[in-house]
């Protein structure tokens, strides 16, 4: 029961959020062609890729749960070949044959490439050392960082969707805006302190290690995510 609603959860987020990212892109590039599909289709793939390689593997330590509501839930809503598949056929309909195997063409090449990036950024990233630098005082798991300024970077490419291309009034974007970063924050933060644990670091014995890490981790997202919004306004 507990992995249902951990993909209840997770797929409820995945959905809202390929709302907001096609929605914008349609309203920013017209509906001539299934950008919007494509593209969360394609970003969808390279996440897969990326946290499949860290997740069932175990090189992330993670629940059953935690690891259902992202891989299954949040993923699994966040891509959809059923809508793929019917724009397809609305184009063929349509007589635009030149578009409708362009799209089965990109999505099916792009996909493919997008989870094998993914799967090569994951393996690349915990290839040394399990993805720690060890030190003294400690230990710095650099790779978790890394996944994790990918994943802040994502998001403020979205939150610049949502401030300028989707017709949403300024309460829901600002609600939705702090919802999804402190979220992300929070949750990216948590899971770097359990996986420090899952390595022998207690939190009684290496609280500063446990905090700094926590406090590294939000700086470095909210940075990275400040630099997402800055893309994502020259796109």
């Amino acid at each position: 029961m507990n992995q249902i609603i951990a993909v209840a959860l997770g797929g409820a987020s995945g959905a809202v959020m390929r709302f907001l990212i096609s929605s914008g892109l349609y309203q920013w590039l017209g509906r001539g062609f299934p950008y919007g599909t494509l593209v969360v289709n394609v970003l969808g793939s390279f996440l897969i890729g990326l946290l499949t390689e860290a997740l069932i593997l175990q090189r992330i330590p993670m629940t059953l749960e935690y690891r259902a509501a992202i891989l299954v839930g949040f993923i699994g809503a966040f891509t959809t070949f059923s809508t793929f598949s019917l724009e397809t056929i609305y184009l063929l309909e349509q007589g635009s044959l030149n578009k409708a195997a362009l799209n089965v063409i990109v999505s099916l090449l792009g996909c493919l490439l997008a989870v094998w990036i993914g799967l090569l950024c994951g393996r690349t990233l915990f290839l040394y050392s399990g993805g720690m630098i060890h030190w003294s005082g400690g230990v710095i798991p650099f790779a978790l960082l890394i996944v994790n300024a990918i994943g802040a970077f994502l998001i403020g490419i979205v939150a610049t969707i949502l401030l300028q291309k989707v017709a949403l009034s300024m309460e829901y974007r600002a609600a939705i805006m702090v919802i999804m970063i402190g979220t992300y924050l929070t949750l990216s933060g948590l899971y770097l302190i359990l996986f420090l644990i899952e390595h022998g670091y207690s939190f009684e014995a290496h609280t500063n290690l446990m905090l700094g890490t926590f406090v590294g981790n939000g700086l470095s997202c909210l940075l990275v995510i400040w630099l997402g919004l800055l893309v994502g306004k020259q796109i």
